[in-house]
């Protein structure tokens, strides 16, 4: 976990997220803390996490979800060397 990320306000934003009962709420919940791009921009990395994952290239990532090859080296990055926190989603994911 990043040091600078940790504080109080992230805290709680974190534990308002985990209290979400569907996704409904999520949609209810994130339209109004986000705007739309912010929320197409998270889906966005996250189907790119996805792709990676399935051993696709750049060049098709590219192509399906529309993301820079910058976007899609950022979301590399974090996946291989971030904090775990796309694998682990992804495995649970996976398990449901």
């Amino acid at each position: 976990m990043n040091d600078k990320l940790k504080m109080e306000a992230s805290d709680e934003l974190f534990k308002a997220i985990l209290l979400l009962k569907d996704v409904e709420e999520c949609y209810d919940f994130f339209e109004d803390i986000c705007t739309v791009n912010e929320i197409k921009s998270l889906a966005q990395r996250f189907e790119v996490a996805k792709l990676l994952k399935e051993g696709e290239t750049y060049t098709n990532i590219a192509k399906v979800t529309g993301a820079s090859t910058a976007t899609i080296s950022r979301v590399n990055r974090a996946f291989s060397y971030g904090t775990g926190g796309y694998r682990s989603i992804l495995e649970r994911i996976k398990e449901n």
